[in-house]
Order: C-alpha cells, then structure tokens, then sequence
C-alpha cells in the first residue's frame, strides 16, 4: 500500500535532527494521515500527549521514504515508533507472512477484533520474533477486508489466468496470486496506477478505503470481493528505546497503544460501507462483485497449497506460529 517518494537517509536524519527536541518523540507510518494508519497514529499521539510531557511527531507516508526506509530508520534509532504492515515485515521476519494465507483470518469483525487483543501467537510469540530484529511489537491490528481491482471481471480462479496482478514484495503473497492463477508482480506502490494505465498491470488488492483515497478505481473497472484476506498491521517500537524508558513509561506508551486499538478495530469496520459509497458516486459504472461460496471455492482450495509453502518457507518456527495462531482463533470464536 505504500506510494513513491524521494528519499536519502542523510536528507531524513538531518531534518529527523531539526525537528525533533529531547521531549519529542518520532513515528512514522506507511498511509496519509487521513487513512487508517494516520488515524490510529493520531489516537496514539493524543493519547501520550494529554498524559504525559512528551509529545509526538508524526511522519505520514512520503515524508522520510519508502516502508523499507522508514523500517531501516527505526532499528537505527532514528525513530522511535513505526508502522508498518507484515506484508513489507515479511522479508524481514518470514513468520510475519502468516497473515497472508487466505481465509486464515475470520470475516466476523468482532472476532477478529478479539483475535488480535486476546492471541498469544500475536502478543507473544511475535513479540520475541520482532524482538530479535531490534523492535518491540505493541499492536497489530485490522484495516479492513481486502478486495482484488482488474480490468475484467473476476467471478472463479480461471479469470485470473494470465492476469499480472500486482503484489507487495512479499514471498507468500507471490505464491498466493500464483494459487489463484495469475502473474503475481512485485511492485512498489508509486508504480501501481500508473502500471494499471498503461496495462503493465491488470489488477491489485487493497482494502475498500485505499482504493478510494488512492483513486485506483479510476484505472480499473471490477472491485471483487473474494473474502480471501484481511490487510493487517502492526506499530513497533526501537527496542533500545523501549527497554530504556521508565516502567511507568512503558505503560504509557502500552495504554496509548491499547487506546488507539480500540478506537481502531471500531472506526474501520464502517469503511467499506462509506468508502465503497463514495467509489460508487465517484464512478457510477464501477462493476461491484462479492462472491458467492460456490465461485470463493477455488480460492479456499488454493488456501491449503499457500499455507504448505509457508511452512516450507519457515520451517518449525512458522509451524508452531501457525499452529498457535490457528489455536488462539478457535478459541476467540
């Protein structure tokens, strides 16, 4: 979901350096601040400033650079919280692309909602996987169901034949498009609309509300929802930084964390409703299509391969998260 932007890293420190002050602290995420991330960020900030001295400087997507950029900066120290989707953390830490095997997510918003407050595999076996790359995981959380936009229609697998359908660069999700029947092909964000224009591409997924604010429907035809996929996220911060603040700063930052999830988990359950609203006024012969159990078959059949090759590709490590995310779903039902 990230877009293209310019970025050096001695251009972002030297302006990271001007802006901020010894009570400052520095977050940044991959969307505007008007999309989800930007909202959950802006719950966060509010909440640390109206119980603490500190204050919160935000960094939406484009201003310090790309999601790998911003990921680099915060293991550096440079900033001091990161949002950031597994769909990017997935080169970084492979057991992240859990998230990824379709179906594996519940469609029930409540239970999701319980999902990521309540799962030991998210609040702890996460943690000490992020942990070992210099990062404390506070929340994941949802952003909302995804849905696939081509040039054609979409209604079984076999309409995918052929599509090249763009994909983060994200191992598992390659091997989920390849699943489905498509061309999965990487690519950074600032090349989709302009890859869908020019037919480079035929097709993307996003949540509803990202395909609104990024205007892709301008260049694609079909919104299908497949119920395949929930786009999740996470907020981290630099573990030196953590670990050196007081315990009653750490539960600061813990209550900010719990307080924007919260607020979250409840705002984005309208957004498709409201954003696919605004599509629909925006462009009227926009082809809307959610299918039915009968066509989502083959996508689900396709499920049991991509989670096999997830296995493969983390071995008994992503088995037990596997193992243990599948146990902690069955029991927030």
């Amino acid at each position: 979901m990230i877009k293209k932007a310019l970025y050096t890293p001695l251009i972002a420190s030297a302006f990271i350096a001007h802006v901020a002050s010894a009570e400052q602290w520095k977050y940044a995420f991959e969307e505007s601040l008007t999309e989800v991330q930007g909202v959950y960020a802006t719950k966060f900030k509010e909440h640390i400033e109206a119980n603490s001295d500190y204050t919160i400087q935000l960094f939406p997507y484009g201003t310090l650079g790309e999601s790998a950029d911003i990921m680099e900066q915060a293991q550096a120290g440079i900033l001091q919280f990161v949002n950031q989707s597994p769909g990017f953390t997935g080169a970084l830490i492979p057991e992240a692309q859990v998230f990824f095997i379709p179906y594996i997510l519940p469609a029930d918003q409540d239970h999701l909602a319980r999902f990521f407050k309540e799962s030991k595999a998210v609040n702890e076996d996460f943690k000490t996987l992020y942990a070992d790359q210099g990062l404390e995981l506070l929340k994941m959380y949802p952003e909302g169901e995804v849905a696939m936009t081509t040039k054609e229609a979409i209604n079984t697998c076999s309409d995918l034949d052929g599509v090249k359908f763009r994909v983060m660069t994200n191992p598992l999700l390659v091997e989920t498009y390849k699943s489905f029947g498509a061309t999965p092909t990487p690519l950074p964000w600032g090349e989709v609309y302009g890859g869908l224009q020019t037919n480079i591409i035929q097709g993307q997924e996003n949540p509803t509300f990202y395909l609104y604010s990024t205007k892709i429907y301008e260049v694609t035809d079909h919104i299908t929802y497949t119920g395949h996929s929930n786009f999740t996220t996470a907020i981290m911060a630099n573990q030196d930084f953590y670990s050196e603040l007081s315990e009653a700063d750490q539960q600061l930052v813990q209550d900010a964390a719990a307080a924007a999830f919260d607020y979250i988990v409840e705002y984005q359950k309208a957004l498709e409703t409201t954003e696919l609203e605004k599509i629909k006024a925006a462009k009227p012969d926009m082809n809307i299509t959610v299918l039915s159990d009968e066509q989502r078959q083959c996508f689900k059949d396709a499920a049991a391969e991509v989670e096999a090759k997830f296995v493969e590709m983390t071995g008994d490590s992503g088995n037990a998260i596997l193992t243990q995310l599948k146990a902690d779903l069955e029991a927030t039902k």
